[in-house]
Order: structure tokens, then C-alpha cells, then sequence
């Protein structure tokens, strides 16, 4: 039909669509109707065509329904790819994996930097020293790098961490005074923190072992014995000390029984009953201690922790653990290391219905950072599913030393190196 352009009404074509101009004439029952003509580009916004709805209605019962994007065509598969029948399959799980937004909309498990406690080093000095074992952590200078460190945590959503100390040996015993020294390092790094940031969360580490000249977590008897009850004694007095000072949750890591009711007990007495305890309730005797103990020059001087820590092949005796935790008051239950024992994670979720927390220990962190550095990993993406690994375990909470590097990368940051 010559003289008749071809042209429809309606909606703008896609700049990187072709459209197929079909042969009839289009009535154009208005001369109000905006018509765009297929080879016009309209790169602007498309105008309104001032019509009611009722026009708009009355448009497409006549027959002039706008133009829409052609549907695209069927993807070719590769040449010799076999012609076979569809499956008669009634669920195909792939459905709901096949773009990033149903992924994202039907992801179980979500992480953020509100599930992040950020272990933290600290020594008398002014400088911060590395720790050779484990790249990009210190031990900060509680008047300084302490204080710095923290505000980049807070700045990205870490608002809670954990203190471990270095103390020097001088002040080293074998029943460990020091640890109750309301003016010790640990009181007056939580003093400090308080004061500067009032709303931070601080949990602190209940043991012996950083203060004990056997590096033990307990008091040793002469034949090599770890005395339970008189350790135990000790360690209340520490706990009252560090909510004396302002800790928010203090975290009985020694393994010794009975500790966390006599905790309990000892700061209700002190008027404390507002501190959580943390118990570590499933530690294992893990060979994934070793950089932790460099950062805290807390080797056993002689032996080993297995008669006070978890045997790893154990999985039941958890549950005796929990049970006992829980009839002595502990508010939070944590498994230690974290990703070789998610099946103890799971365990105590299963269990429990406290908070379950889990600490991503030394040797976890190290060997990503070492796979990282040698190119056999991608660091980042490993540290990102580890971390996702146990809050799908049921972890509420996690220790770890990824704390500040994981929540730049959860707020979008570029990941950074300390």
C-alpha cells in the first residue's frame, strides 16, 4: 500500500530493539493519540498524552493497543547440543535461583556487622606491635590504637568487641592476682572505652591463662594437677573486677565446672545482675589455637589443656555441657573453634533457645589470610561464605578477626588491609 507510513501508538520502542513494520494503514481515532514513528529515536522522556483513563480504555477496545518490545527470541544452545523431551518434572529448584534478585529474595540466612564481636589485643605499650602468625592484627596500645581501632569498627556497624591482654610477666603468678587488679590493664582499658564510647558492647575474656606464669587456665598443683574450685574462686573475683569497671558481658572461657553458677552468683552479690556471662560452653582442645597463643604469649608452660578443654571427637558430651551452662544462668552459649565444629553449633541451636555464639579462632583467620596471599584462594569470598557458614549453623553472634574487614565489605566498602 503505497503513500501509507508505517507507524504505531503508544509506548517508546527500545533503542536496542528492531521492530518488524507491518504493512496496514492505523487508524488514529484522535488526533490527541502520540504517534511515534518506528524509525524516530526518542531518547528524552516519553510525553504524557493527556488522555483519562477512560480515553485510554476506549483506545484499545477500538483496536489501537500500544506497542510493547517484541518478545525476545529463544537463546540458541551450542551446536551439537542433543534435542531431548522435557523432563515431566513438577519441581525444578532452579526456578528460584535463576536471577541475583530471586537469590537475594529467597537467601535463609542474612548477615550483618551487628552479628560481629571484634576480638582485640591489648598490651601496656604505645605502639601497636603486628602478631607474625596472624597478618593485619596487633597488639594496639590501649590509650591509642585501642581507641582508633574501635572507631573504624563503630563506623561500619561493629559495635561490640572483645579484650584479650597482653600482660607483662612480671606480673605473671601461679594463681594469677592480677587478674582481679581493679587497676589492671583490662579495668582500665574497659574505663577508657566506656568513656569515649558509652554505648559500645564490651565482653571480656574470664581466665587465667594470660595472668598464670604456667600459661594454664587454672590453678597448677605441684604434680601438674588444674585445681577446679580453687581456680574457680579466682575467677569470680576477675568477673566482679571487669563489671566493676564496666564490662558488658564477661565470657568464662577456662572450661573448669561450676564456674558459671559461681560467676552468677558473685556478681549478683556485688549488685551486677544487669552483666550477661557468655559461657564458652563447647571449647574444644584445638590444634587452631596456636597464633592466638603468639598474640597473647600464653603457651602452657608445660603439658597441654585436654584435661580441662572438650576432646574433638566428642559430640554428645556438649549437650551435658549446655544442659549445665543453662541451669547455672549463663545468657550465652558459644562454641569454640567455629567452622570445623558446625555440626556443635548446630547441636546447641537444636537444644537451646539462649543466644548461640561461635568464635572463628586464630588458626581459622590465618589459614584464610595465608590462602589469600599465596593466590590459591579468594580471600574476601572465602571470608564472606566462613562467616555465612556459621550463621547458617546458628550462630546469632560471631568472634572474629575478620570483624572490620567483613563489614566494609557487607556496607559496600572496598576491602581494606589493616
Amino acid at each position: 500500500m503505497k503513500g501509507v507510513d508505517c507507524h504505531y501508538v503508544g509506548l517508546k520502542p527500545s533503542t536496542s530493539s528492531k521492530f518488524s513494520c507491518v504493512k496496514t494503514a492505523i487508524r488514529v481515532p484522535s488526533p490527541r493519540l502520540f504517534v511515534v514513528r518506528a524509525s524516530e529515536k526518542h531518547d528524552g522522556p516519553i510525553k504524557k498524552l493527556g488522555l483519562s483513563d477512560a480515553e485510554c480504555e476506549a483506545a484499545v477496545v477500538a483496536g489501537n493497543v500500544p506497542e510493547a518490545p517484541p518478545v525476545p527470541p529463544k537463546p540458541a544452545a551450542p551446536a551439537g547440543t542433543p534435542v531431548v523431551p522435557s523432563y515431566p518434572l513438577s519441581r525444578r529448584p532452579r526456578r528460584n535461583r535463576k536471577s541475583p534478585v530471586l537469590r537475594a529474595a529467597f537467601q535463609e540466612t542474612q548477615i550483618s556487622p551487628a552479628n560481629f564481636v571484634y576480638p582485640l589485643f591489648i598490651h601496656e605499650g604505645e605502639e601497636d606491635t603486628p602478631i607474625g602468625a596472624m597478618p593485619g592484627c596487633y597488639r594496639l596500645g590501649w590509650r591509642h590504637g585501642l581507641v582508633e581501632e574501635v572507631a573504624k569498627a563503630r563506623d561500619v556497624g561493629v559495635n561490640s568487641v572483645v579484650l584479650f591482654p597482653k600482660v607483662p610477666d612480671a606480673l605473671k603468678s601461679p594463681i594469677g592476682e592480677e587478674s582481679y587488679n581493679d587497676n589492671g590493664l583490662v579495668p582500665r582499658t574497659i574505663r577508657l572505652l566506656k568513656d569515649k564510647y558509652p554505648d559500645l558492647v564490651i565482653y571480656t575474656d574470664v581466665a587465667l591463662d594470660p595472668y598464670n606464669s604456667d600459661g594454664h587456665d587454672g590453678i597448677v598443683r605441684e604434680d601438674g594437677v588444674i585445681m577446679n574450685d580453687e581456680t574457680t574462686y579466682q575467677l569470680c573475683k576477675q568477673a566482679v573486677s571487669q563489671a566493676r569497671a564496666g564490662a558488658d558481658v564477661v565470657s568464662p572461657s577456662d572450661m573448669m565446672d561450676g564456674r558459671v553458677g559461681a560467676i552468677r552468683e558473685a556478681l549478683d552479690a556485688e549488685g551486677f545482675q544487669h552483666v550477661s556471662i557468655m559461657s564458652y560452653t563447647a571449647k574444644f582442645a584445638s590444634s587452631f589455637y596456636g597464633p592466638f597463643r603468639e598474640a597473647l604469649d600464653s603457651n602452657p608452660r608445660f603439658g597441654d589443656k585436654k584435661t580441662y578443654q572438650m576432646n574433638p571427637a566428642n559430640y554428645r558430651e556438649a549437650l551435658v555441657e549446655t544442659h549445665e551452662d543453662e541451669s547455672e544462668g549463663a545468657d550465652i552459649l558459644l562454641v569454640k573453634p567455629g567452622l570445623p565444629y558446625l555440626d556443635i553449633i548446630r547441636l546447641l541451636r537444636d537444644n537451646s533457645s539462649l543466644p548461640i555464639a561461635a568464635y572463628q579462632v586464630s588458626g581459622e583467620y590465618s589459614m584464610i589470610k595465608a590462602g589469600g596471599v599465596l593466590k590459591m584462594i579468594d580471600e574476601e569470598k572465602v571470608m564472606m561464605e566462613s562467616l555465612m557458614c556459621l550463621r547458617r549453623a546458628g550462630a546469632d553472634i560471631i568472634l572474629t578477626y575478620f570483624a572490620l574487614q567483613a563489614a566494609r565489605c557487607l556496607c559496600g566498602e572496598k576491602s581494606l588491609s589493616n
